[in-house]
């Protein structure tokens, strides 16, 4: 492929060489530069790509794209473009031959509830033989492939990559997250969304090197409906009218409000009862959605903010033409990898395993749990290691206030000695007024003992690490799966 093929919709200037030149690979990791290969200078949090041109050259590259003036040897074409990270989304793609163009793109954005409405849209159009695929927080997924994913909205080649792939298998849509960090990174320059999503927004990935304020968060979101063809928001939150403020795409509105496109209304916190005692042993939500689509709905997974995951994924499936008894057994029957997902062990009680690992997150779900009215809430969390304290304060307050007991138990300690990052969490809910606690730093005897001691009706919740299968000590990750513990625990493996 021509260096020219790949910068066709870009503007740049040559500042030495020709841009005619063969290319094999293209590449923004120097490890990875060999001969043949063209290598976009990243300017990062953490270093600057300039800073390696001597090692890529040397390794046989034939082409470097700058922001900057630079040395390099002879032979060697130099392109200078205005901004690194969007030349290489836009390079990626014409990479790739541009396979965005050959699927119909889903993107969702919003501080909470992009997994989730991800996986309800794609079991729903698996459901419809809509060959569909994913790319989110838990794994991306290319037919029967499972790829484990390190961020929610991978870097731009990896996105056009994954796309490549899917084209390939024939598949015909794809659903991801979007992330405030893949918009303000251009990890997701040049896609034109079919459909563009927005869940909710909230005070989050503030500070670091994230975000330095929530204008900027907001911001960042808001791009995605300028690069939409369809937009469809939430209109109960209280930031809408922000996030669709300069808006490009034809827009849906769903939400409990009377005037949204897609409504819900007769919302119900229901579960399942074991038939002896009437006890809960799981915990769901039905509603009526009205509208555009009208049609009864059934989730087996708990909370309010269930009944907007949902709508978000029958609006999506609506546009794109999905009966409604396919919905409907697609969101009745989607379970979510670590997204308060209940692990069927007894039939006297519940046991879920969620991802909440901040104070945010952890009262989200607990005030949900809450509402079902369980004989005793129980919360089993830890805090990771070398991450911010106040973390640990603010979620042992939180966890003492909405739970009946907690169980202080080990996370991800990386770096850090386990009792210490213990001591820290009981530091604050021990000033919590009636607050109860154990401390049991082993996760499983931590779980266990929920199981060897849990009562009729109760709902054990086991925080932190949801879809996540190992536990980081040192640097070393082991195998460590909340579920696998579980259902040890429990005697059934």
């Amino acid at each position: 492929m021509k260096l020219s093929k790949l910068l066709e919709r870009l503007e740049y200037e040559i500042l030495g060489g020709n841009p005619d030149i063969e290319i094999d690979s293209l590449v923004y990791d120097s490890r990875k530069a060999g001969p043949g290969s063209v290598f976009v200078c990243i300017n990062g949090t953490v270093t600057n790509g300039h800073k390696f041109i001597p090692n890529v050259c040397e390794a046989g590259c034939r082409a470097i794209i700058v922001t900057q003036r630079v040395d390099v040897p002879e032979g060697v074409t130099v392109v200078k473009v205005k901004d690194d990270r969007i030349a290489l989304a836009y390079m990626s793609a014409a990479f790739f031959d541009y396979p965005a163009e050959k699927l119909t793109t889903i993107g969702l954005t919003g501080t909470k509830g992009k997994t989730t409405s991800t996986f309800m849209v794609y079991k729903v159009l698996t459901l419809a033989g809509i060959k569909t695929g994913l790319i989110g927080t838990i794994e991306s997924i290319i037919g029967d492939e499972h790829i484990p994913a390190s961020h929610s909205t991978p870097e731009s080649y990896t996105i056009q990559e994954l796309f490549s792939k899917m084209v390939k298998a024939g598949i015909r849509v794809v659903v991801m997250e979007v992330s405030s960090q893949g918009l303000k990174m251009n990890r997701v320059a040049g896609i034109n969304f079919d459909i563009g999503v927005f869940t909710n927004l909230e005070p989050d990935h503030i500070g670091g090197n994230e975000h330095p304020d929530f204008e900027d968060y907001l911001d960042c979101k808001r791009r995605l409906f300028s690069m939409c063809k369809t937009g469809i928001a939430n209109k109960d939150s209280e930031h809408f009218d922000e996030m669709m403020k300069g808006h490009t795409c034809e827009l849906y509105t769903f939400g409990t409000d009377e005037t949204c496109d897609y409504r819900a209304v007769d919302i119900e916190l229901c579960g399942k009862k074991n038939g002896k005692d009437n006890e809960m042993s799981s915990a769901g939500i039905k509603y009526r959605a009205v509208g555009k689509r009208e049609m009864d709905v059934y989730v087996d997974i708990p909370g309010r903010f269930t009944v907007y995951n949902s709508l978000t994924a029958l609006a999506i499936c609506d546009i794109l033409g999905v009966d409604s008894d396919t919905i409907y057994k697609g969101l009745s029957t989607v379970k979510v990898n670590g997204r308060v997902e209940t692990v069927p062990v007894s039939d006297d009680y519940t046991i879920m395993v969620d991802y909440a690992h901040n104070e945010m997150s952890l009262r989200s779900v607990l005030m949900t749990l809450r509402e079902y009215e369980p004989k005793r809430l129980v919360c089993v969390f830890g805090c990771g290691g070398n991450r911010s304290k106040e973390r640990r304060f603010t979620m042992g307050a939180v966890s003492g206030k909405y739970s009946d007991l907690t169980v202080i138990t080990s996370d991800n300690p990386r770096y850090e000695k386990p009792a210490d990052i213990i001591a820290d969490i009981e530091s604050s809910i021990s000033k919590v007024e009636g607050a109860k606690y154990v401390i049991i730093e082993d996760r499983y005897e931590a779980i266990k003992y929920c199981i060897d001691n849990a009562q009729k009706g109760d709902l054990i919740l086991v925080a932190g690490k949801g879809h996540e299968n190992y536990q980081e000590i040192e640097g070393v990750k082991y195998h460590m799966d909340d579920k696998e513990l579980i259902l040890k625990a429990a005697g059934m493996i």
